[in-house]
């Protein structure tokens, strides 16, 4: 780039020299030459001040018109997506491969047309006639869906723009998605993100819901930029073991509701099932009373959902290394939990192995679910069972204090209704509910105390 040139202009007259000096050579005034720094060609190419279309404001303070949500049709998702469809909204939707991401979005398309809004299904990965023999298998053959195997972004707004907007827009996948008018293949970090631009803004454009489902790296996370989840509005996540039954869609993100929200199926041979009760799915098999075996009520953004933890403690010979195994929770607070039983209570778990599991291959997070765990851990070092009816919640400090946890209540009428009797949590925690006996542990001690005593 060329350096630009300096020059100096008489702030009396306007006359222009090519060098400073002190008296001006057009109209002889002293001190007023001032150097002037010219446009760059940088700035000259790249000034956005002018030119441009003007743009509407809205006032915040006078009335204006809200979006509508739009149900999909199954509960479970506008559960999860905080009421249902915004329109103009973007939704990014990951899951491992398999788990049923394109069961879930046919099945969703399907209700949206049968409801009389126009679906469009774009799949990038699989034909027209593949789409076909899954929605013949789902039952849902005789859904208006506008299926469409296509993978440049300008055909597919091309045609878009040729009919009228769609209540729906699937994009499966978006990683598929590229553009002639950027340099590199499918998949590529500069495909991904401009693709998912030009689809974005046809959406807002035009308030049309679009989905793109996206691919996951090995470790979870949705591949490509990150900055695809800023871009979206909504970030979801469709989670499960395949070696089980359920499937969660979490939402991660959302601009237009809670996150933290959960939608709960089951897959079975006619596709996803909403499950309306998740805790009967996970408290399966209790009939007999079992050491190591608790229940815990966790939270799953307003929705209660008991699950069950086991615990089994293995003896082993002097000398030989214990194992720890944890399948569901967290390892390093298991850790924790273990050196807090021995050091303030005086369990000694160093010449045993082991193993956590929560039922059902369900994944917790929440922190209330400490004084579950240590009741199980209890449990099955004494062999003694705990209560069939009661369920524990509460977090253990490495103090070995009993901490208050959110939602309390919630927890406690959710266990009523399912035919649990008893509660044991935090002595200054919520008021006991109308049916339950609530037992209040000020510290770990007090548990251990309560569940090896023979009383």
């Amino acid at each position: 780039m060329a350096k630009p040139k300096r020059r100096y202009v008489c702030q009396a007259c306007g006359g222009v020299s090519t060098r400073w000096q002190g008296q001006c050579p057009d109209c002889s005034e002293w001190n007023t030459l001032a150097e002037d720094v010219p446009q760059t060609v940088f700035s000259a190419k790249h000034d956005l001040s002018t030119g441009g279309r003007p743009i509407h404001f809205t006032p915040l303070d006078r009335p204006g018109e809200i979006p509508k949500r739009r149900t999909s049709g199954i509960s479970e998702f506008d559960r999860a997506l905080g009421g249902g469809f915004v329109p103009g909204s973007a939704i990014l939707m990951g899951g491992d491969p398999g788990i049923g991401k394109s069961t879930l979005l046919l099945q969703v398309s399907a209700h949206v047309a049968n409801a009389g809004g126009l679906s469009v299904y774009v799949s990038g990965e699989e034909a027209a006639g593949q789409v076909r023999l899954r929605a013949d298998r789902l039952g849902l053959t005789s859904a208006p869906i506008q299926l469409a195997a296509a993978t440049s972004v300008r055909d597919i707004l091309t045609t878009l723009g040729m009919m009228d907007p769609p209540a729906l827009l699937v994009i499966d996948s978006i990683q598929t998605m590229h553009s002639d008018q950027i340099e590199g293949a499918p998949g590529t970090v500069s495909q991904v993100r401009g693709c998912a631009f030009e689809l974005i803004r046809y959406a807002k454009e035009n308030g049309v819901t679009l989905v793109l489902v996206g691919h996951v790296t090995k470790d979870g996370s949705i591949a490509g930029p990150r900055v695809l989840e800023h871009m979206v509005d909504v970030v979801m996540s469709f989670e499960g073991e395949r070696s089980h039954q359920y499937r969660i869609l979490r939402s991660l993100k959302n601009r237009f509701g809670p996150v933290d929200e959960i939608g709960v199926f089951a897959m079975e041979g006619a596709g996803l099932a909403e499950v309306g009760n998740p805790s009967m799915l996970f408290l399966s098999g209790r009939e007999e009373p079992m050491a190591g075996s608790a229940v815990f009520p966790a939270m799953e953004g307003t929705r209660p959902v008991l699950v069950e933890i086991q615990a089994l403690i293995v003896r082993l010979q002097s000398g030989a290394t214990p194992r720890r195994a944890v399948v569901g929770w967290d390892s390093g607070r298991m850790a924790m939990l273990l050196a807090v039983l021995e050091a303030r209570c005086g369990l000694s778990f160093s010449s045993a192995e082991v193993y956590l599991n929560v039922a059902g291959g369900y994944r917790l997070s929440d922190p209330a679910a400490d004084l579950a765990v240590a009741a199980a851990l209890i449990s099955a070092l004494g062999d003694k069972p705990l209560p069939t009816d009661a369920v524990w919640f509460g977090e253990v400090s490495l103090a070995g204090e009993i901490r208050p946890v959110a939602h309390g209540s919630i927890r406690q009428r959710e266990s009523g209704k399912l035919g649990f009797a008893k509660a044991f949590g935090p002595s200054n925690g919520p008021a006991p509910e109308k049916g339950l006996q609530f037992t209040g542990l000020a510290m770990l001690p007090n548990l251990v105390d309560r569940i090896l005593s023979d009383a």
